[in-house]
Order: structure tokens, then sequence, then C-alpha cells
């Protein structure tokens, strides 16, 4: 039997069943669960370990990269200036960054760049993963090409573009940067262990991602001329990056975020606790309802299944059924967060052993299931 450190209620007993049993069987090296309940953590758990050979124990303030998950914590932002009155989703982006009308792109708006519809779900011009450390190039480019689809009628993955185009509408707004805002303005306030640019006295403590097995470039080679080839392979990734400082340190909203299941769920608690933390508010309730504005319904032009999107979250649908007042997010490995608003219910987990699939992973999923079932309890 697993180690497991922390503390869990009973009533969400099977949910850290289910976490030893994704150790027990080696689907996973290293990890941590967070259940957060009006906003206090009901459970937060954490075990195995930080590398594949079993070496140094994962230990309770252990952060690693959760990719995606990083997309949650840029939409709060907007939401956050939203709810202040100084961003309009049905704005133009150009509005706020008026480079941005180039190339026919002057009717695209802010919740296009949230619903995944604005047409950018990748670059035209070849870049590298060492270019995605250079805000200005990688803002520049979407800044001058053309959409690859009409903006507006259906979503297509934005994995790597969002983070920039929604980080620069921020930008403009605020003058600092979206990891900037981020820790001043949330992670701050909430004395929570996230960080969008990892400091480098923080090393020390990531586990780094254990990177997934992948196709070949000949595997791949018939997506090459697709919308999801352009976007998945355009730089091509290993998950590796991670590993190199240079990701670390800089800001990339869609993809870099570092944390744990406990300082993800903390900063979501105020999604599902309509908008209000432990005396903190960060949003008005009403601001919070802006997530569940539906942006898409379909199949995505990226992943090839059918999502519902709101904005910046994932709604409930047949593929992903988490009920109707419940948004989420997922991050490429297996990383996963949900807030259900009826219940004030957030569940996080964090990995750092990476499954290939984009899309779902029964390790997070058993965790939902039994958080769910422990939560009616």
């Amino acid at each position: 039997m697993a180690e497991i450190s922390g503390v869990c209620e009973e009533r969400f007993a099977g949910v850290r069943d289910a976490f030893a049993t994704n150790l027990d069987s080696g689907l996973d090296v290293g990890a941590s669960v967070a259940v957060f309940v009006d906003g206090v953590a009901a459970v937060d758990i954490w075990g195995g370990h930080i590398d594949e050979d079993g070496s140094v124990p994962w230990q309770r303030d252990t952060i690693t990269n959760v990719w995606s998950i990083t997309k949650t914590m840029a939409a709060l932002c907007t939401l956050m200036l939203a709810d202040r009155g100084e961003l309009d989703f049905s704005a133009p982006v150009a509005r706020y960054w008026p480079e941005f009308a180039a190339a026919g792109k002057s009717a695209i708006e802010v919740r296009h760049l949230l619903g995944h519809t604005a047409g950018l779900s990748g670059w035209s011009e070849p870049i590298t993963s060492e270019d995605l450390s250079d805000w200005e190039k990688c803002t520049s480019l979407l800044a001058a090409q053309e959409p690859w689809w009409e903006p507006g009628t259906a979503s297509g993955y934005h994995a790597l573009t969002q983070g920039y185009l929604v980080g620069e509408v921020v930008r403009r707004i605020t003058g600092t940067t979206l990891g900037h805002f981020f820790s001043s303005e949330v992670t701050g306030p909430l004395g929570a262990d996230f960080h969008i640019g990892l400091p480098a006295e923080e090393d020390a403590r990531v586990a780094r991602v254990i990177p997934p097995d992948l196709p070949s470039l000949v595997d791949v080679a018939p997506l090459a001329d697709t919308i999801a080839g352009r976007t998945l392979l355009n730089p091509p990734m290993t998950g590796a990056e991670p590993w190199t400082e240079s990701w670390r340190r800089a800001e990339i909203p869609a993809a870099n975020g570092h944390g744990n299941a406990r300082s993800v769920a903390l900063v979501q608690s105020v999604v599902a606790c309509g908008g209000e933390l432990s005396g903190t508010r960060l949003l008005s309730p009403q601001g919070c309802e802006a997530i569940f504005e539906e942006q898409a319904n379909g199949i995505d032009l990226v992943l090839g299944a059918g999502f519902r999107l709101g904005t910046g979250y994932g709604l409930s649908s047949e593929l992903v059924p988490i009920g109707p007042h419940a948004c989420f997010w997922g991050g490429w490995g297996g990383s996963i967060v949900v807030n259900d608003l009826d219940a004030r219910l957030t569940v996080a987990y964090v990995m750092n052993r990476m499954a290939s699939s984009l899309l779902g992973d029964p390790r997070g999923a058993n965790i939902l299931f039994a958080a769910a079932v422990g939560a009616a309890a």
C-alpha cells in the first residue's frame, strides 16, 4: 500500500483509495490531490516520489508544471478585470491591442480568445520551443497573422497561443504582465503557492514532469497540413520543456504554471465559492457566472472531439458530465481541476508522470468520481 500523507475527511475516503490505487498500480509516480468544500480543504493529500527512481519522496510543498491548468488561472484574471469594468468580453480585442486588428482580425472579440474560437490556435510562422520564452515575438506574430477559420464559428484548441493572446490583453489593460497581475492580485491575497513564471529560489521544490511516450514524426506526418497538426506540431513539444530554466522563468500563461493540487484548488475555490474566499473577494457572484456563457459546442477542430466551452473553462457535456453549474479544465498529461458552484466544491489532481493522451485520463477521472460520491454523502 502506498504511503499517503496529509489530511482526508472520512466521507472522502474513496478519494484517498483512488489515489492509493494510482500509486500502487504504478500509474502514478508522484502526485497530489485536493478537495475543497466552502473554500476549506476536506482533502489535502500527496504521495509517491518526484523521480522515476523513487529516491526522493513527494513532499507537502512539492510543485510541478501543470501545463494547461494554467489556463484557468489566466481566465480568472480576465474574469476579475471584466468584473471591475476594465474588460468587456464582447469588445473587439483591438480595442485593447490595436495592432491585433491586422490581417482581417478587427472583429475578433475577447470572448473568442477565452473560448478557443478566434481561429489562432497556432502560429503560421515556424517557431521553436525556445521562442516561447520570447513574449514580444510570440504576440507580434499572432497580431500579424490571419485567422485559420472564421472566428466565432467553431472551437479549435488554442493549446499554447491562448496564453499569449489573453496575456497581451491583460498587459495592455493593466500595464503589467499576466504573471505579475496574478501574483499581486490573486496568489498574494490568497496565500496560494502557484506561479506563472517560477522564481529561481523555488526550483529546489520542483518535481520534474516525466514526459509521455509520443508518436514519431513519421506517424504524425499526415497531420502536418491540418489545423490540428499546425497547432500541435509548431513548435514540436516533447514534454521535457519544463526541465529547462528558460521555460520555468518565462511567463507562458497557457502552459507553464507551477503548483500542486492544494494551490490549484485554493485559487479555483474562488470560482466555486461565488468569488469570495476566507474574507477575500476577488469576484462578484455575477462575475463568476460569465464562465457559463457558452462560446462553442461541437467538434473541436484541433482535438477532434465534442466540447462545450464557456468563458475560459470547459462546461458540462456528454463527453464531460460534471453537472449543470460546474466548469473544468485539464492539463497535458493528466492533471485536472473541476469547480462545482452549486456544491461549492473544487477538486484538483496534479501529478508528475504524464500520460500520452490529450483527452482524459482514468487517474483523474476516478478521483473526480470518488469526490462526487463523497460530496453527496
